[in-house]
């Protein structure tokens, strides 16, 4: 068995869903220097392959990552737009789901 194409800026993979976003759908971008990066696009394939069992092995281990570490402020614009952007996600598909 062949590993998958592992798409990146300078080759995307087959998966790659820029080209298809729709004009003022909203997205968000997890960067492999993020610290939890690899954890939560693990957690996010475990979740979609049904196997809660170890999404939930997972998200411990999220939550023992970040354990120790001070919270970011809830006023910080980063903090503020990550959850704008969740809630735009979520209308914009409500909206979609319409048409």
């Amino acid at each position: 068995m062949t590993a998958p194409n592992v798409g990146s800026k300078s080759n995307p993979s087959q998966f790659d869903c820029y080209d298809d976003l729709a004009e003022d759908e909203p997205y968000f971008v997890i960067r492999a220097d993020d610290p939890l990066s690899d954890a939560l696009i693990e957690l996010h394939a475990y979740i979609g392959a049904g196997q809660s069992g170890a999404a939930h092995n997972k998200l411990a281990e999220i939550m023992e990552l970040t354990r120790d570490r001070p919270p970011r402020p809830s006023d910080s614009p980063k903090y503020r737009e990550t959850f704008a952007i969740s809630q735009a996600m979520e209308g914009w598909r409500r909206e979609h789901k319409k048409r």
